[in-house]
């Protein structure tokens, strides 16, 4: 059996869009010294694909961060399968808020050097001694408390269309950068609690061991991340203190928290939170777009490359010839094109 992908992805996409099957959207993570990665890896994908389960893995000496979907029928047979593997046995698995079933089309599970990018040298500082896990009650009350600074530690265009009410959300491209950002806010601030808070825990976890090893002592963060806290906010009747959607990385794009829309369109400026990727294969910018401006611009951020999808196929080809558009990384919610922001 193959261990990787062979099927053309404009073809995987068009079957997990026209699938009627029910399946889940679910991401975990964990911290743990991994020997061998690659054999870890390997075996993964044998078992996963039996499964069905598709979805985006980073596997690293350090450990294992993934979100997946799995059918609906078969969520019982992958949690058998993943407890049994000695060190994920009992790992806590998030639960989509706002799930329509089609958030991966591919299974890729890769082989990192780190499963989240930070730029910390790991042998620094010790990534278990992490800050004060909190439930979303235990939020709420440190949230209430004048002595608390709430940092998101996530993205801008994370947190553009949805983050908690009094939260410092920093404009950053990184994570990498947010950790610095998050140093410097701190440094008048060492006597207050640090609370932070990011999708689903991963970066929170690395983050408040960081900010530990820097002097911060009252260190806190949210155990699960939005993803949990939406869990139990709605199952305990708590109050929700995020605003907006969960910005989440994959098809999707976005999770549903709230009705507030606290963004914009980036091309009209009419109140939108619906982000897209650009629809010329030579741009791929990923920015916020309403209904009339994706059909005014044929799903695209721009005139340019409107005209450049209305071009043949081959002519597309030969004019993003030699262009490594790769993650653009940098160019999520940035561009010249873009003329509307919150």
């Amino acid at each position: 059996m193959a261990l990787h992908n062979k099927i053309e992805g404009r073809l995987l996409k068009e079957k997990m869009r026209e699938s009627s099957e029910e399946r889940i959207t679910i991401s975990f993570y964990k911290y743990y010294h991994l020997l061998n990665p690659k054999e870890f890896r390997d075996e993964l994908f044998l078992n996963l694909s039996k499964q069905d389960v598709l979805g985006r893995i980073y596997v690293a000496s350090e450990g294992i961060n993934a979100q997946i979907s799995t059918p609906k029928s078969k969520l019982d047979i992958f949690r058998d399968y993943l407890y049994s593997i000695e060190w994920l046995n009992g790992i806590r698995l998030n639960i989509a808020v706002d799930d329509n079933g089609k958030s991966f089309f591919k299974l890729k599970i890769l082989v990192r050097k780190k499963i989240v990018a930070d730029g910390l040298d790991d042998s620094t500082f010790d990534v278990t001694e992490s800050g004060v896990h909190l439930n979303a009650k235990e939020f709420n009350q440190l949230a209430d408390d004048p002595n608390t600074m709430i940092i998101d530690m996530r993205n801008h265009y994370e947190s553009e269309v949805g983050h908690f009410k009094n939260a410092l959300c920093p404009d950053v491209d990184t994570f990498r950068e947010e950790l610095q950002i998050a140093e410097d806010l701190m440094k008048e601030h060492k006597d207050k609690n640090l609370l932070m808070y990011c999708t689903g825990g991963i970066r929170c976890e690395k983050a408040s061991a960081w900010m530990k090893h820097k002097g911060f002592k009252n260190v806190f963060q949210l155990d699960g991340g939005i993803i949990e806290y939406t869990r139990q906010v709605k199952d305990l009747g708590l109050e929700n203190k995020f605003i907006g959607k969960n910005f989440v990385f994959d098809e999707r794009l976005g999770e549903r928290i709230t009705h507030d829309i606290i963004s914009v369109c980036h091309q009209c400026g009419q109140p939108c939170d619906d982000h897209t990727n650009c629809k010329n294969d030579g741009c791929h910018l990923l920015f916020i777009q309403c209904k009339d401006c994706a059909e005014k611009y044929s799903g695209c951020c721009s005139d340019e490359c409107k005209e450049i999808i209305d071009l043949p196929v081959e002519q597309q080809k030969e004019i993003r010839k030699g262009i490594n558009k790769g993650r653009q990384v940098f160019k999520k919610g940035r561009s010249e094109k873009i003329l509307y922001k919150a």
